[in-house]
């Protein structure tokens, strides 16, 4: 039987677990020219925070320097960044954001 060839291996499937993406806090940087106000308006049409919420993230920036104004993908957190940066530059204000992993 030199012509017939049989295989006996199976293939096992494998599972792999699959972890989600890493997440990215995006936060604004407290300056003393920025007026409170503006950062109020960028963190409500940014991160679609009502007025109470953004009102307590601003504070936080005020107090300590930071707040974080939401957690997300990495493309969406440095999206989210670089509109920040621009409406401020357009504005004419020293506003910062930034993004680090969570």
């Amino acid at each position: 039987m030199a012509g017939k060839h049989r295989d006996d291996t199976v293939l096992e499937l494998e599972r792999t677990k699959i972890k989600p993406p890493p997440m990215f806090k995006v936060l604004i940087l407290n300056d003393d020219y920025t007026p409170m106000d503006f950062v109020i308006i960028v963190l409500q049409k940014f991160f679609a925070l009502d007025r109470e919420k953004a009102t307590q993230v601003m504070l936080k920036v005020h107090r300590e320097g930071r707040g974080v104004c939401g957690i997300f993908s990495k493309d969406v957190a440095a999206t989210k960044v670089e509109l920040v940066r621009s409406f401020a530059k357009q504005h004419q204000h020293p506003l910062q954001c930034m993004m680090e992993e969570n």
